[in-house]
């Protein structure tokens, strides 16, 4: 029951959406899951359709390219924002989500930290996942 809840718009940028096609020519549909977790940040973790198992505790709050996007309904509880955005930038995918293409890796802002353009705010604000340094997991 998602009455309490506020489900955001979810969109993509053109990077992002390019990537899932170029993903699903590979592995077929895919999905997203935003992580709301300790070990990755709260990044978008994309995993090939089902490779992923949802509960109760998932909410689907839409799609990028058909692909389903869930965030955890506790997660969703707590969050302020209309819209999740999935970008990519560079860097290599978390744990065991896939890469959105050679060095690079899916990531998720928020409306209030993009530009009237939709572009990241400079100096990589408005990511909400943590970023990934040389040497580190």
């Amino acid at each position: 029951m998602n009455d309490d809840l506020v489900i955001p718009e979810v969109r993509a940028t053109d990077p992002a959406r390019e990537a899932v096609r170029r993903l699903a020519r590979t592995h077929g549909k895919v999905m997203f899951v935003q992580s709301g977790g300790c070990c990755d940040g709260s990044a978008p973790m994309c995993f090939a359709d089902g490779e992923f198992l949802v509960g109760s505790g998932d909410v689907l709050v839409g799609d990028v390219e058909g692909s389903p996007v869930y965030v955890g309904r506790r997660e969703l509880a707590a969050w302020e924002h209309r819209e999740l955005v999935i970008d990519v930038e560079p860097g290599y995918a978390d744990g065991l989500s896939l890469e959105a293409g050679d060095g690079l890796h899916f990531v998720s802002r928020t409306s209030g930290c993009l530009t009237d353009t939709g572009a990241p705010l400079p100096g990589g604000t408005g990511s909400t996942t943590t970023p990934h340094k040389e040497g580190t997991s």
